[in-house]
């Protein structure tokens, strides 16, 4: 699907606010609700959107922790990992990478030791670096930068 100027401007007020009313959104970008609801659809079917989702404050969850782990596997065999990565809750983001380290993963934990579970369960896998987070400086959708 080649998009235009019009689905790029949908998209970026959908991923400012995705529960916008299609009229609301028409209303900014000068359509009608329901040609803007026809454009949502193709690009949901066309795989431009893949899913919609919630953003919510980790801290009042409990997600005290926010750590960035660079893993340095010790097989060719990554299927494993793959598998670990998929099904492990802490891991929110994961990277295979080039450069230093094969995996670059985001995780959030709610204690120390959580924190060291995990990595324990790292290293059946291979040898890591951990860098924990201070202050995150920055936050938000790259579609929106992009756009």
């Amino acid at each position: 699907m080649e998009l235009d100027n019009i689905d790029f401007q949908i998209l970026r007020l959908l991923s400012e606010n995705s529960r916008i009313q299609w009229k609301d959104l028409g209303e900014q970008i000068h359509m009608t609700g329901q040609a803007v609801g026809n454009r949502i659809k193709k690009l949901e079917e066309s795989g431009v959107i893949k899913a919609y989702s919630l953003i919510v404050d980790e801290m009042k969850l409990g997600l005290t922790y926010t750590g960035f782990v660079i893993i340095y596997m010790k097989t060719a065999n990554h299927e494993s990992f793959k598998k670990f990565i998929n099904d492990s809750n802490e891991i929110v983001g994961a990277h295979r990478v080039s450069g230093e380290g094969c995996y670059h993963l985001k995780i959030k934990v709610q204690t120390q030791d959580q924190l060291n579970l995990f990595l324990n369960k790292i290293l059946d896998y291979g040898n890591y670096t951990l860098y924990l987070s201070i202050q995150e400086v920055k936050e938000g959708n790259p579609l929106i930068a992009a756009i």
